[in-house]
């Protein structure tokens, strides 16, 4: 099998953003008290479950990513655009009415936004 490098700009950059998310998912897999601490958060009590959930959760970002750069197919790049299009809306709804409004939160949301817009622009056309 074949390692697939895009030349098209439209389909490059939203690789680009499929392997950005695959390198965030697996900081969240391998450091989940950095990425816990990125985001804001950190645990109350001694357990472990916290880091789990991170982990678990970075292991997903990591594997839908990884699947879009390994496929490149355009379902692929919807996927992880509409996936990153929701979290992108759930931030939002949490920064109007959980008064999370904060520099960080703004920065995660621009991040967010841009791992959603390259590939959906790509996807439907616009690039």
């Amino acid at each position: 099998m074949e390692f697939y490098i895009p030349t098209d700009t439209g389909e490059l950059l939203a690789f680009c953003a499929a392997l950005a998310a695959c390198l965030l998912g697996l900081v969240g897999l391998f450091a989940p008290r950095f990425s816990l601490k990125v985001n804001g958060l950190q645990l109350r009590d001694s357990s472990n479950e916290g880091y789990a959930a991170a982990r678990s959760l970075g292991g997903f970002h990591a594997g839908l990513a990884l699947c879009a750069v390994m496929v490149a197919q355009d379902w692929a790049y919807l996927a992880i655009g509409s996936a990153f299009a929701l979290a992108s809306f759930g931030r939002i709804l949490s920064m109007m009415s959980d008064a999370s409004f904060t520099l960080r939160s703004l920065g995660l949301l621009v991040m967010q936004l841009a791992l959603s817009l390259l590939p959906l622009a790509y996807v439907f056309g616009f690039v």
